[in-house]
């Protein structure tokens, strides 16, 4: 169900800083957009330098936590898989994604957030 890790987003409260970093130990940065309309809370992917995965810098307080993004073929079809087990909590049931397919958010039961993104 699971095919790979497609990022891992980290929390900071000066995205600046975080950035200057991250580049000191040689990501790059991808892009560099907020998450809502009024230019508040901002995200960045940092890029490795095998260019398969990212480190995504937020700073949104309310997202003050590590969200480990993992791609799936098919988000609705997760979606309904693992909502047959009970130690599924889903934080954000599936919607589309902007820039196509879908995401749904769950927390296992050790209290970890993944982010599932596919079709």
């Amino acid at each position: 169900m699971w095919k790979h890790i497609e990022c891992v987003a980290i929390y900071t409260k000066n995205v600046d800083e975080s950035i200057k970093f991250y580049q000191s130990l040689g990501l790059r940065i991808n892009w560099d957009t907020y998450q809502n309309a009024d230019n508040r809370w901002r995200l960045v992917g940092m890029g490795f330098p095998s260019g398969e995965t990212e480190l995504v810098l937020k700073n949104n307080e309310s997202l003050n936590f590590t969200e480990v993004e993992i791609r799936v073929e098919d988000v609705l079809k997760a979606y309904k898989e693992l909502s047959r087990n009970p130690n599924v909590e889903w934080i954000q049931d599936p919607f589309e994604n902007a820039l196509g397919g879908h995401v749904a958010v769950m927390k296992a039961p050790d209290g970890n957030v993944f982010v599932l993104v596919g079709k």
